[in-house]
């Protein structure tokens, strides 16, 4: 039953450097609180379009299972996890650790799957052990990041798009097998002949792709150009400078696991890749994790990230209602193309 406090419009916080927050009531169970959700659906897409991130404090989520029944209020439709990149665990039900890379490694701000034809729409990220220190997962409203973007940069990205190029290995990365989820290699040049991926098998049996993305799309609600790509995440430059300098010196810049560049294959320089840091950093917010929290993410409207931390940690995350590149006017049409 809903009571006169649960008809109340959500209180939003949105202090400086803090996500959109609101305390839901209290719910005896996960029943309540799906029940309660489903009733304030309209409301929560209304501030998603606003706020591009919503963090709902104090939810009865203890397990995968109540993840999951929100997952299926919030987040209905799922999406599978294409071209893996990094190491997830799944826990079921299309459930999965957000990551499993090394608590001390921070993640660079991204958004989900952008360089895949058809990409999550939605992201629900769910707290069941909150860390001791840190390992927030922070968000940065991609229209702000735009324009915080230096001009030049952004009208280079709008002309040209932004180039992904990946090196699958067994010893330095995915291996293509895991990547694409088969042991075929037919298989793997079908999917790339799909998805507009351009391949090359190596003598040793390992494999290199390249596909051509645009830097800006458009939300297909609310019409607003956002900064959509993973530029910044997996350039060169954003690696730790010793470990830059081992595998560059190692493999060439050709063989490294990712690496990216400009659609015209001009690499990026670090004053670059520093000025585009600094414009995501400037859109950053976060918000510590508790035990029950839940944060919903319009995957095209913010980018998110993972600070270190200390402990353990569980945060799960469930990617939903997909939707493909053209229906978000990209400003580059994607193609399969080295540079």
């Amino acid at each position: 039953m809903t009571t006169a406090e649960d008809a109340v419009a959500l209180d939003w916080r949105t202090a400086p450097g803090k996500p959109a927050t609101a305390r839901v009531p209290a719910f005896a169970d996960i029943d309540g609180a799906c029940a309660w959700l489903t009733e304030r659906l309209p409301e929560l897409t209304a501030a998603l379009h606003e706020h591009g991130a919503l963090y709902l404090r104090g939810l009865p989520v203890r397990t995968v299972a109540d993840f999951g029944r929100v997952r299926d209020v919030l987040v209905p439709e799922r999406t599978p996890y294409r071209e893996k990149a990094t190491p997830r665990s799944s826990f079921g039900d299309d459930v999965f650790s957000s990551t499993d890379l090394p608590p001390s490694q921070s993640i660079r701000m991204h958004n989900e799957n952008s360089y895949t034809l058809t990409f999550p729409r939605a992201l629900l990220f769910g707290c069941l052990v909150a860390p001791a220190e840190q390992g927030a997962t922070p968000v940065a409203d991609v229209r702000k990041v735009l324009a915080n973007v230096p001009p030049g940069l952004a009208e280079k990205m709008r002309a040209q798009g932004w180039l992904l190029h990946r090196s699958y290995s067994d010893y330095i990365s995915t291996d293509w097998k895991t990547a694409f989820a088969t042991e075929d290699p037919a298989d793997v040049e079908r999917y790339c002949a799909e998805n507009r991926i351009a391949h090359a098998w190596q003598e040793d049996g390992n494999l290199r792709t390249s596909q051509l993305r645009p830097g800006t799309i458009r939300h297909p609600d609310t019409g607003e150009e956002v900064w959509f790509n993973h530029l910044v995440f997996w350039n060169e430059w954003a690696l730790d400078e010793e470990l830059r300098d081992t595998l560059v010196d190692e493999f060439g810049r050709d063989g490294l696991p990712f690496n990216t560049s400009f659609g015209d294959g001009t690499p990026l320089t670090r004053a670059d890749l520093d000025a585009l840091q600094e414009a995501y950093d400037r859109a950053t917010v976060r918000e510590q994790w508790q035990v029950g929290d839940v944060m919903l993410v319009d995957n095209i409207l913010t980018a998110h990230g993972r600070d270190p931390f200390r402990g353990d940690r569980k945060i799960v995350v469930a990617m939903g209602n997909p939707i493909g590149i053209e229906e978000c006017r990209p400003s580059v049409r994607p193609a399969a193309r080295f540079a």
